[in-house]
């Protein structure tokens, strides 16, 4: 199978460590090649020697939607409609915040319980923020019909932190539509592993980090789509200088720039976009229909090696069997998942844990490989047959946690 995996040479443009099988890329995406010396250049040649002329000799001022543009193909969205800034975090504040006050006359950001937890979280801020303002959560399988004319934003996560999940995006946006409501989409768990086609689906909104598959480095900036249908009508709360029609003419009052440019806020993190620069210099000649084949190759033979190997050992699969409703992550609940994680940690097979009970196995498409898989579902067979995650270490850390 990595014989005939037309994306196998890609694993060179990453450092990973010898001997290990790093399954945890849709946390912490691995450290490619180039980006040491891209970073090394941009604090040496660029702020040490060039100092603040690089914000124009070496285009820092222009990053953020240079690197928007950059994501753009890889979420179907157009060049301008995607921008560079802050994080996941703040970017959902920017948009839940613009689509309240868009439609004044509805009160309900809706989503589903159990989406990530800083969806929730800023979401229920924004809630007592805004006065009449409220957080309502359905489960996913009802969001559609739960959509009513007081439901100003729908909130969803593509794939499924947890479960692997993917939505259909597509018939929820125009279930959304459908009764005026605005809908934005959480793409942290699916840009650069999966399909997203965001005009396609005619979304309003979407946001993504840039340090999972896209390679961006620990705490790499974020991303965050708009529209272009709803350029103007939507207005950050976060009226930075950055977003200013003419920053740089020190005005005291604010005056929205054009386009993307008004969910600009502060100074853009130049390291950290020069960073991310590189990791998506990753996806350069890449297909993503390449990368979506591969994804469901990986996926399928770890569920299915897990199920083989591992039967009777008390595993039970939670990622979508259908590979059209799943994401680039297996997860399968035990009862000691978190003593299984460890065991297998200790063992160089590098997943995680996500509370109660659930082992996640993070897939990337660019390195990893069919034996990355094999070998995996061979230590965690060893590790259930052998009950090395009986290890009173392991059971003490799992009664702390």
């Amino acid at each position: 199978m990595d014989a005939a995996d037309p994306l196998r040479a890609y694993r060179d443009r990453f450092t990973l460590p010898e001997g290990l099988i790093y399954l945890d890329g849709n946390s912490l995406g691995a450290l490619p090649r180039a980006t040491p010396a891209r970073v090394a250049a941009a604090v040496e040649a660029q702020w040490g020697h060039d100092l603040i002329a690089s914000w124009n000799k070496h285009g820092w001022i222009e990053a953020p939607v240079r690197l928007g543009a950059r994501i753009a193909p890889l979420i179907g969205a157009g060049a301008d409609e995607v921008i560079v800034a802050d994080s996941t975090s703040a970017n959902l504040f920017k948009l839940i915040v613009a689509a309240c006050q868009a439609q004044p006359d509805r009160t309900t950001i809706l989503t589903e319980p159990g989406n990530f937890p800083t969806d929730l979280y800023i979401a229920q801020g924004i809630a007592d923020l805004l006065p009449g303002r409220q957080v309502r959560t359905v489960p996913v399988g009802e969001i559609a019909a739960a959509i009513d004319g007081d439901t100003a934003v729908v909130m969803l996560t593509h794939v499924h932190y947890k479960t692997g999940a993917m939505l259909d995006m597509a018939s929820l946006t125009m279930a959304a539509h459908a009764k005026g409501a605005l809908i934005l989409w959480d793409l942290s768990h699916s840009v650069g592993a999966v399909p997203v086609d965001l005009v396609g689906c005619d979304a309003d909104m979407a946001v993504g980090c840039g340090y999972k598959y896209l390679n961006g480095g620990p705490g790499a900036p974020a991303f965050l789509y708009v529209a272009g249908r709803l350029h103007g009508r939507l207005r950050s709360p976060m009226t930075g200088w950055m977003g200013h029609r003419a920053p740089f003419d020190f005005g005291d009052d604010y005056a929205p720039g054009e386009g993307m440019a008004p969910f600009l806020c502060g100074t853009p993190p130049i390291l950290g976009m020069a960073a991310l620069d590189a990791g998506l210099d990753t996806f350069d000649g890449v297909s993503m229909a390449e990368v979506t084949a591969k994804s469901r190759s990986l996926s399928a033979l770890l569920i299915a090696g897990i199920e083989q190997r591992c039967a009777g050992a008390g595993f039970t699969l939670v990622t979508p069997r259908d590979p059209a409703t799943r994401g680039s992550h297996v997860s399968v609940a035990h009862p000691h998942a978190w003593e299984v994680c460890q065991a297998l940690i200790a063992r160089g097979v590098v997943g995680d844990f996500r509370a109660p009970e659930v082992l996640r196995l993070g897939l990337t498409p660019l390195y990893t490989s069919h034996e990355d898989v094999w070998r995996a579902v061979e230590m965690i067979a060893e590790v259930m047959e052998t009950e090395a995650w009986r290890d009173p270490a392991y059971a003490e850390r799992a009664a702390v946690t």
